[in-house]
């Protein structure tokens, strides 16, 4: 029987991005399936300790800075650290993805997409123009996503949800990746600890 990773995330995360590929693969290489889970961050921050990015630190802002350089050349991805949109409110991209997750379509892929948008291609979520060359360079239509799936209304209940979810399974920064037996690897840079995982899990 397949694994089933819970894989909480959020499209303003360059981690998530920077993140995103490499799980996919992992993921393939171990025949796991991905539970993809937009949840919001904020309010993981305010009951888990943790602060959203303006509050934190001079220090800390730019130790992040040179972690993403880092990670940048480490996984070969062409992020912008310092894309033009960002934050951007990602309301219209979050419903998205959660659609293609209940139509059972690839919702990982359609949000490594939307990431991409931010972090390489210098858009906007917020543009309903970008939403659909995202969902068009994963294969998906995004018109027929939200043509065929619940209410705006719904799909944010959803969001609020997978936020509770991932309080409740201890999940506190994204990227998070949550086993079956509840054990969490958080950040893109525990992913080779995820993969060793599953190797011991085979």
């Amino acid at each position: 029987m397949a694994i089933t990773i819970d894989y909480y995330l959020s499209l303003n995360s360059p981690w998530t991005y920077i993140g995103s590929a490499p799980f996919t693969e992992i993921a393939r290489r171990h025949g796991a399936e991905v539970n993809v889970k937009p949840a919001k961050f904020g309010p993981i921050f305010e009951q888990t300790g943790g602060l959203p990015l303006p509050k934190r630190s001079p220090q800390r802002q730019a130790y992040r800075m040179m972690e993403l350089k880092r990670w940048r050349e480490v996984r070969g991805s062409p992020l912008n650290i310092e894309p033009k949109y960002f934050p951007c409110d990602d309301t219209m991209a979050v419903r998205l993805v959660i659609a293609a997750k209940l139509q059972g379509q690839d919702a990982h892929l359609l949000s490594l997409e939307l990431g991409r948008a931010v972090w390489e291609r210098e858009e906007t979520l917020i543009d309903p123009m970008v939403l659909s060359s995202s969902a068009e360079r994963a294969g998906l239509d995004a018109a027929a996503l939200r043509a065929g799936g619940p209410s705006d209304a719904e799909l944010d209940a959803l969001h609020d949800q997978f936020t509770q979810e991932a309080l409740a399974a201890g999940v506190f920064g994204a990227p998070s990746f949550v086993l079956p037996s509840g054990e969490i690897f958080w950040g893109q840079d525990r992913l080779e600890l995820l993969d060793r995982a599953l190797k011991l899990m085979g």
